[in-house]
Protein backbone atom coordinates (compact mmCIF):
# COMPACT_ATOMS: atom_id res chain seq x y z
CA UNK A 1 0.00 0.00 0.00
CA UNK A 2 1.10 3.78 -0.85
CA UNK A 3 0.67 4.90 2.47
CA UNK A 4 1.76 8.49 4.81
CA UNK A 5 4.41 8.58 7.07
CA UNK A 6 1.29 9.01 9.61
CA UNK A 7 0.47 5.79 8.37
CA UNK A 8 3.42 4.04 8.01
CA UNK A 9 4.80 5.04 11.64
CA UNK A 10 1.24 4.07 13.54
CA UNK A 11 2.21 1.24 15.71
CA UNK A 12 5.71 2.03 16.22
CA UNK A 13 5.70 3.58 19.53
CA UNK A 14 3.41 0.79 21.32
CA UNK A 15 5.31 -2.19 19.51
CA UNK A 16 8.82 -0.57 20.25
CA UNK A 17 10.25 -0.75 16.61
CA UNK A 18 11.21 1.53 13.82
CA UNK A 19 10.61 1.93 10.23
CA UNK A 20 13.53 2.95 7.96
CA UNK A 21 13.96 5.79 5.56
CA UNK A 22 16.07 5.06 2.99
CA UNK A 23 17.75 8.08 0.97
CA UNK A 24 16.81 7.31 -3.24
CA UNK A 25 20.02 8.72 -4.63
CA UNK A 26 18.87 7.80 -8.08
CA UNK A 27 15.55 5.99 -10.33
CA UNK A 28 17.59 2.88 -10.67
CA UNK A 29 17.69 2.14 -7.20
CA UNK A 30 14.21 1.98 -6.04
CA UNK A 31 13.21 -1.54 -7.14
CA UNK A 32 15.54 -2.88 -5.21
CA UNK A 33 14.85 -0.81 -2.41
CA UNK A 34 11.70 -2.20 -2.40
CA UNK A 35 12.61 -6.06 -2.54
CA UNK A 36 14.48 -5.56 0.55
CA UNK A 37 10.95 -4.88 2.06
CA UNK A 38 9.34 -7.52 0.21
CA UNK A 39 12.06 -10.16 1.54
CA UNK A 40 12.16 -8.69 5.21
CA UNK A 41 8.13 -8.22 4.97
CA UNK A 42 8.86 -4.98 6.02
CA UNK A 43 7.44 -1.56 5.92
CA UNK A 44 9.45 1.20 4.17
CA UNK A 45 10.17 4.78 3.63
CA UNK A 46 11.43 5.62 0.80
CA UNK A 47 12.90 9.41 0.98
CA UNK A 48 14.68 11.69 -1.68
CA UNK A 49 16.46 15.41 -1.09
CA UNK A 50 15.33 18.26 -2.65
CA UNK A 51 17.99 17.92 -5.42
CA UNK A 52 17.66 14.66 -6.36
CA UNK A 53 13.81 15.05 -7.00
CA UNK A 54 14.23 17.64 -9.33
CA UNK A 55 17.27 15.94 -11.34
CA UNK A 56 14.43 12.72 -11.46
CA UNK A 57 10.87 14.90 -10.94
CA UNK A 58 8.62 14.69 -8.33
CA UNK A 59 5.71 13.19 -11.13
CA UNK A 60 7.90 10.10 -12.11
CA UNK A 61 9.13 9.59 -8.54
CA UNK A 62 5.37 9.27 -7.33
CA UNK A 63 4.26 6.70 -10.45
CA UNK A 64 7.12 4.58 -10.21
CA UNK A 65 6.49 4.14 -5.66
CA UNK A 66 2.75 4.24 -5.89
CA UNK A 67 2.92 0.97 -8.97
CA UNK A 68 5.80 -0.48 -7.30
CA UNK A 69 3.89 -0.85 -3.95
CA UNK A 70 0.85 -1.66 -5.39
CA UNK A 71 2.31 -4.75 -7.74
CA UNK A 72 4.64 -6.30 -4.36
CA UNK A 73 2.19 -5.05 -1.51
CA UNK A 74 4.84 -3.36 0.59
CA UNK A 75 3.59 -0.84 2.82
CA UNK A 76 5.09 2.12 1.38
CA UNK A 77 5.92 6.29 2.38
CA UNK A 78 7.53 8.33 -0.12
CA UNK A 79 9.13 11.38 1.83
CA UNK A 80 10.51 14.77 0.46
CA UNK A 81 13.61 14.95 3.25
CA UNK A 82 15.00 18.01 4.37
CA UNK A 83 13.35 20.88 2.39
CA UNK A 84 13.71 24.66 3.49
CA UNK A 85 11.30 26.29 1.02
CA UNK A 86 7.70 26.06 0.21
CA UNK A 87 7.72 25.54 -3.78
CA UNK A 88 9.48 22.77 -3.61
CA UNK A 89 7.31 20.89 -0.93
CA UNK A 90 4.05 22.50 -2.93
CA UNK A 91 4.99 20.76 -6.15
CA UNK A 92 5.92 17.38 -4.00
CA UNK A 93 2.58 17.38 -2.83
CA UNK A 94 1.07 18.11 -6.18
CA UNK A 95 2.67 15.96 -7.76
CA UNK A 96 1.42 12.87 -5.02
CA UNK A 97 3.96 12.32 -2.62
CA UNK A 98 2.32 11.24 0.68
CA UNK A 99 5.01 12.82 3.14
CA UNK A 100 6.86 15.87 3.38
CA UNK A 101 9.46 17.63 5.16
CA UNK A 102 9.77 21.42 6.17
CA UNK A 103 13.43 22.24 7.97
CA UNK A 104 13.28 25.54 9.10
CA UNK A 105 15.30 24.42 12.14
CA UNK A 106 18.01 26.83 11.52
CA UNK A 107 15.43 29.65 12.75
CA UNK A 108 14.06 30.79 15.64
CA UNK A 109 11.37 28.62 17.67
CA UNK A 110 8.75 30.78 16.39
CA UNK A 111 9.84 31.06 12.73
CA UNK A 112 10.28 27.56 12.47
CA UNK A 113 6.82 27.30 13.87
CA UNK A 114 5.51 29.50 11.22
CA UNK A 115 6.49 27.96 8.66
CA UNK A 116 5.70 25.13 9.61
CA UNK A 117 2.44 25.51 9.99
CA UNK A 118 2.39 26.75 6.80
CA UNK A 119 3.13 23.49 5.25
CA UNK A 120 0.66 21.79 7.61
CA UNK A 121 -1.91 23.87 6.40
CA UNK A 122 -1.21 23.19 2.98
CA UNK A 123 -0.54 19.43 3.30
CA UNK A 124 -3.60 18.83 5.21
CA UNK A 125 -5.85 19.31 2.02
CA UNK A 126 -4.26 16.32 0.31
CA UNK A 127 -3.95 14.30 3.18
CA UNK A 128 -0.40 14.50 3.33
CA UNK A 129 2.01 13.65 6.49
CA UNK A 130 4.48 16.04 7.66
CA UNK A 131 7.65 15.75 9.17
CA UNK A 132 9.59 18.60 11.01
CA UNK A 133 12.80 19.43 12.76
CA UNK A 134 13.83 21.04 16.23
CA UNK A 135 17.35 21.52 17.04
CA UNK A 136 20.07 20.69 15.00
CA UNK A 137 21.48 17.63 13.65
CA UNK A 138 25.31 17.81 12.83
CA UNK A 139 28.20 17.53 9.83
CA UNK A 140 30.52 15.42 9.16
CA UNK A 141 33.66 16.25 7.01
CA UNK A 142 34.93 13.44 4.98
CA UNK A 143 32.62 10.87 6.85
CA UNK A 144 33.75 11.78 10.02
CA UNK A 145 31.38 13.61 12.54
CA UNK A 146 32.27 17.83 12.90
CA UNK A 147 30.15 18.01 16.09
CA UNK A 148 32.19 19.24 18.82
CA UNK A 149 30.61 22.70 20.15
CA UNK A 150 27.95 22.79 17.04
CA UNK A 151 24.99 20.51 18.33
CA UNK A 152 21.67 22.10 19.63
CA UNK A 153 20.26 19.41 21.49
CA UNK A 154 16.09 19.60 21.25
CA UNK A 155 14.26 20.98 24.51
CA UNK A 156 12.03 19.17 25.70
CA UNK A 157 9.88 22.45 26.43
CA UNK A 158 10.04 23.49 23.00
CA UNK A 159 8.78 20.50 21.70
CA UNK A 160 5.59 20.42 23.45
CA UNK A 161 5.25 23.93 22.38
CA UNK A 162 6.35 23.16 18.83
CA UNK A 163 3.89 20.11 18.04
CA UNK A 164 1.23 21.47 20.02
CA UNK A 165 1.12 24.76 17.46
CA UNK A 166 2.21 23.17 14.11
CA UNK A 167 -0.02 19.85 14.32
CA UNK A 168 2.73 17.77 12.63
CA UNK A 169 3.18 13.93 12.04
CA UNK A 170 7.07 13.44 13.22
CA UNK A 171 9.47 15.15 15.00
CA UNK A 172 13.25 14.96 13.87
CA UNK A 173 14.86 15.89 17.09
CA UNK A 174 18.87 16.95 17.76
CA UNK A 175 20.51 14.40 20.08
CA UNK A 176 23.96 13.71 18.81
CA UNK A 177 23.40 12.55 15.77
CA UNK A 178 25.39 13.69 12.10
CA UNK A 179 24.82 13.41 8.60
CA UNK A 180 27.24 11.95 6.09
CA UNK A 181 28.78 10.04 9.11
CA UNK A 182 30.27 6.81 8.10
CA UNK A 183 34.02 6.61 9.41
CA UNK A 184 33.29 7.31 12.71
CA UNK A 185 30.46 6.72 15.83
CA UNK A 186 28.08 9.19 16.74
CA UNK A 187 27.86 9.87 20.78
CA UNK A 188 23.99 10.09 21.89
CA UNK A 189 22.77 11.86 24.62
CA UNK A 190 20.00 9.29 25.45
CA UNK A 191 18.90 11.52 28.68
CA UNK A 192 17.34 14.24 25.66
CA UNK A 193 16.10 11.59 23.74
CA UNK A 194 14.23 10.11 26.70
CA UNK A 195 13.21 13.69 28.20
CA UNK A 196 12.14 14.52 24.68
CA UNK A 197 9.73 10.92 24.84
CA UNK A 198 8.31 11.69 28.16
CA UNK A 199 6.20 14.21 26.55
CA UNK A 200 5.29 14.03 22.98
CA UNK A 201 3.79 11.49 21.43
CA UNK A 202 3.89 12.27 18.37
CA UNK A 203 6.55 9.52 16.05
CA UNK A 204 10.28 10.79 16.94
CA UNK A 205 12.45 10.87 14.06
CA UNK A 206 16.70 9.93 13.77
CA UNK A 207 18.68 11.44 11.49
CA UNK A 208 22.07 10.35 10.61
CA UNK A 209 21.51 7.03 10.91
CA UNK A 210 24.59 5.69 9.35
CA UNK A 211 26.69 6.87 12.40
CA UNK A 212 24.85 5.27 14.94
CA UNK A 213 26.37 1.96 15.90
CA UNK A 214 24.10 -1.33 16.39
CA UNK A 215 23.91 -1.53 19.80
CA UNK A 216 22.85 2.64 20.06
CA UNK A 217 20.23 2.13 17.27
CA UNK A 218 18.51 -0.85 19.15
CA UNK A 219 19.11 1.39 22.14
CA UNK A 220 17.28 4.41 20.67
CA UNK A 221 14.27 2.04 19.40
CA UNK A 222 13.36 1.24 23.04
CA UNK A 223 14.29 4.25 23.99
CA UNK A 224 11.11 6.31 21.45
CA UNK A 225 12.84 6.24 17.66
CA UNK A 226 10.40 5.41 14.98
CA UNK A 227 11.77 6.66 12.30
CA UNK A 228 15.63 5.87 11.35
CA UNK A 229 17.27 8.07 8.37
CA UNK A 230 19.97 6.22 6.45
CA UNK A 231 21.41 7.49 3.34
CA UNK A 232 25.04 7.63 3.33
CA UNK A 233 25.62 3.95 3.53
CA UNK A 234 23.45 2.95 1.02
CA UNK A 235 25.93 5.62 -1.02
CA UNK A 236 29.10 4.06 -0.35
CA UNK A 237 28.10 0.72 -0.91
CA UNK A 238 26.39 1.47 -4.04
CA UNK A 239 29.77 3.25 -5.28
CA UNK A 240 31.91 0.72 -4.24
CA UNK A 241 30.29 -1.78 -6.48
CA UNK A 242 30.04 0.24 -8.93
CA UNK A 243 33.38 1.54 -9.20
CA UNK A 244 34.23 -2.48 -9.61
CA UNK A 245 32.30 -3.29 -12.33
CA UNK A 246 32.31 0.01 -14.25
CA UNK A 247 36.43 0.56 -13.75
CA UNK A 248 36.51 -3.47 -15.01
CA UNK A 249 33.98 -3.03 -18.00
CA UNK A 250 34.10 -2.79 -21.50
CA UNK A 251 32.93 -0.35 -23.43
CA UNK A 252 30.62 -2.65 -24.93
CA UNK A 253 29.03 -4.12 -21.74
CA UNK A 254 25.83 -3.58 -21.05
CA UNK A 255 24.73 -0.83 -18.78
CA UNK A 256 22.20 -2.75 -16.99
CA UNK A 257 24.94 -5.52 -15.65
CA UNK A 258 26.82 -3.07 -14.28
CA UNK A 259 24.62 -1.51 -12.46
CA UNK A 260 23.00 -4.52 -11.09
CA UNK A 261 25.66 -5.21 -8.59
CA UNK A 262 24.97 -1.85 -7.35
CA UNK A 263 21.54 -2.31 -6.68
CA UNK A 264 22.30 -5.76 -5.15
CA UNK A 265 23.98 -3.93 -2.57
CA UNK A 266 21.84 -1.47 -1.72
CA UNK A 267 19.05 -4.57 -1.19
CA UNK A 268 22.01 -5.92 1.10
CA UNK A 269 22.25 -3.08 3.38
CA UNK A 270 18.51 -2.20 3.56
CA UNK A 271 17.37 -6.01 4.73
CA UNK A 272 20.27 -5.50 7.26
CA UNK A 273 18.88 -2.30 8.35
CA UNK A 274 15.38 -3.77 9.08
CA UNK A 275 16.55 -6.47 10.76
CA UNK A 276 18.16 -3.95 13.35
CA UNK A 277 15.29 -1.73 13.49
CA UNK A 278 12.92 -4.35 14.07
CA UNK A 279 10.13 -3.86 11.20
CA UNK A 280 10.32 -7.85 10.06
CA UNK A 281 7.26 -9.05 9.46
CA UNK A 282 5.30 -5.64 10.79
CA UNK A 283 2.80 -5.45 8.60
CA UNK A 284 0.30 -2.78 9.27
CA UNK A 285 -3.26 -3.05 9.76
CA UNK A 286 -4.79 0.26 9.03
CA UNK A 287 -8.14 1.30 10.84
Amino acid sequence: MYLTLKEILKDTRKNKFAVGAFNIHCLEMIPSMIKAAKAKNSPIILQISPTTCKYIGAQLLSSVVKELAEETGVDVTLHLDHTKDFATIKDAIDNGFSSVMIDASSLSLEENIQKTKEVVKYAAKYGVSVEAELGTIGGTEEGVAMNDGKIIYTSPEDAVKFVEETGIDALAIGFGTSHGQYKSKAKLSFNVLKDIYDVIKIPLVLHGGTGVSVEDLKKCILGGISKVNVGTEQNVAWVIAAKENFGNAGVADSCRDLLIPSNDAIQKVIEDKIDILGSSNKKLILV
